[in-house]
């Protein structure tokens, strides 16, 4: 499939991992341990992505979904701790920021220009799939203004 802003064709026959139908037994936590677990995680204010790589590394934890059957975000909004703003769109948002203090720095850096305006369109877009979804207000509108006053 190509790429959907660089005019470049992607990685083709690349091979998918192999699929897990279930949950090993060298693992160390069951599946309650693994929801405590990641309501305590999710407390102490890390992300869902954070979550999921400490179960991996420092509890032997290879994938969530297939003990749990539930995903890490599932758990959240089961236990009302989900985050305001989902966590692809914050990442988003974050480098938006990020480039604009650049750009207000470096004015003619035409390439970060268009990779600003590239990102904020992917913003638009993530924003139309997540209140489709209800997982954002439908009145929601992104503008650089108010995400400079939300996450900073």
């Amino acid at each position: 499939m190509a790429r959907m802003h660089a005019r470049r064709k992607g990685k083709s026959s690349s091979a998918h991992p192999i699929e897990r139908k279930k949950h090993p037994n060298w693992s160390s936590l069951n599946p309650r341990e693994m929801e405590s677990r990641i309501l305590e995680l999710a407390k102490v204010g890390k992300s869902t992505s954070e979550i999921g790589m400490i179960l991996r590394d420092q509890y032997a934890v290879p994938d969530i979904k297939i003990a749990t059957g539930k995903k890490v975000t599932k758990i959240l909004s089961e236990n009302n701790m989900l985050p305001e703003f989902p966590e692809s769109l914050r990442n988003l948002i974050s480098t938006t920021l990020q480039l604009r203090k650049h750009l207000e720095v470096h004015k003619k850096d035409l390439k970060n220009l268009r990779n600003l305006q590239l990102t904020e369109a992917k913003i638009r877009r993530l924003a139309k799939y997540y209140k489709s979804k209800n997982l954002l207000p439908k009145d929601w509108k992104y503008s650089p203004q108010q995400a400079k006053l939300m996450f900073e």
